[in-house]
């Protein structure tokens, strides 16, 4: 039977974390060469026989005194003997990507439940060899990130999931707002994880998460996201989810042969936040001043007023909540440009309403003609003799 002369490792990844020789026949001569950031275990009968760090070791009962007690090895001379030599990658991989299954979370800005899923990163080195071989390679012919990362994948997820959750829940941070706490929820979860992790002789390095997002794999993530999108897309716009549905009902009224009084009809009932005065004022308008009614409603005076029933809205510009008695945003000092629809505000040049579709410039023309106020320069219609705002003889 050969012995084996020289035994070193030289690692061609540096994902793996334990790789065993191939053969046994030893000698008390063999030449072992460690490398840097490497060390050398041996086994032999069920027990370690010795450890090695950097450099090269010629195998010897003075170094592996226990080759006497298991082989009756004398000293001096060249011996043999078997054993298997485990080589230990001690670098720190910071490449082990990981990703929670799906978990459901009680949101504290929606109040219902969602499906979440997160993923991130963590970096592992061995500290303890000794125990890193007698806990997790067993048979196995080499250990590397990826076997690392399936063994453990049960009470990885289970772990990373609780913790995540119990963060979530503690300081009521919802889905919205969890991207800015990634930094928090790290060192959060990275604690316990480096516990659970120095158990198996292993030093977690690093623990990140990246994301945690609505997992829209499932049907209730990709509706809810959904609906999220959409919800930005009107506070955006400046209208809500009611006036939305009654544009679109009155949208396929028309496409369908319907008239204006579908439109109007769609009005009275909330079709803009719930203004049924806009809507009566609209339908009171004879078709051939359409335009005017559209943009003037009549008050319980009978004089003409400007139809604006929201409170606050959305500035065209910077997309903050400002009262709608404001000339001007309070954030960013653009003028209020109120669609007489609607009231929701608009940039200087828009042609049509972003919230309602109006034609700003057709509105405007109807019910300006000329007809201003000289004095506070307020639109008045035609026919009217004194102005509704100042009492102005026209």
């Amino acid at each position: 039977m050969a012995f084996i002369d020289m035994v070193d490792w030289n690692p061609q990844s540096n994902d793996i974390f334990a790789w065993k020789f191939p053969e046994t026949n030893l000698s008390t001569f063999t030449q072992l060469v460690v490398h840097e950031s490497q060390e050398a275990v041996l086994f032999s009968k069920g027990q370690i026989i010795g450890k090695f760090g950097p450099g090269k070791h010629t195998l010897s009962t003075e170094n592996l005194p226990l080759l006497r007690n298991l082989f009756g090895i004398p000293f001096g001379g060249k011996n043999p003997f078997e054993s298997e030599v485990w080589f230990v990658n001690k670098t720190a991989p910071l490449t082990i990507d990981w990703k929670t299954e799906s978990m459901r979370f009680m949101d504290p800005d929606y109040g219902q439940m969602i499906p979440l899923v997160a993923k991130g990163r963590y970096g592992l080195k061995v500290k303890d060899a000794e125990r890193f071989l007698l806990k997790l390679v067993g048979t196995l012919q080499t250990f590397n990130s990826m076997q690392l990362t399936d063994h453990f994948m049960g009470p990885l997820v289970a772990k990373t999931n609780s913790s995540i959750i119990s963060y979530m829940t503690a300081n009521k941070v919802g889905i919205t707002q969890i991207a800015a706490y990634l930094d928090q929820l790290s060192q959060f979860i990275g604690q316990p994880m480096k516990e659970f992790w120095e158990d198996y002789g292993f030093e977690l390095t690093g623990f990140y998460i990246t994301s945690v997002d609505l997992d829209t794999s499932t049907p209730d993530g990709k509706k809810i996201s959904d609906a999220l999108a959409d919800r930005s897309a009107q506070s955006i716009a400046g209208y809500t989810w009611q006036q939305k549905q009654a544009f679109n009902t009155a949208n396929n009224a028309l496409s369908k042969g319907g008239d204006m009084g579908m439109m109007g009809a769609v009005m009275m009932t909330g079709g803009f936040g719930g203004n049924n005065g806009m809507g009566q004022a609209i339908m009171q308008q004879p078709q051939g001043n359409m335009g005017m009614g559209m943009g003037m409603g009549m008050n319980q005076m009978g004089q003409s007023a400007p139809m604006n029933a929201k409170k606050e809205v959305f500035c065209s510009n910077c997309a903050k909540k400002f009262p709608a008695t404001s000339k001007f945003c309070p954030f960013c000092g653009d003028p209020y440009n109120a669609c007489p629809v609607c009231g929701a505000d608009n940039a200087p040049n828009a042609k049509r309403c972003v919230a309602c579709g109006a034609g700003l410039d057709m509105m405007s023309n109807g019910m300006q003609g000329g007809n201003n106020c000289p004095r506070c320069n307020t639109p008045v219609t035609p026919g009217i003799k004194f102005c509704p705002n100042c009492g102005n003889k026209m």
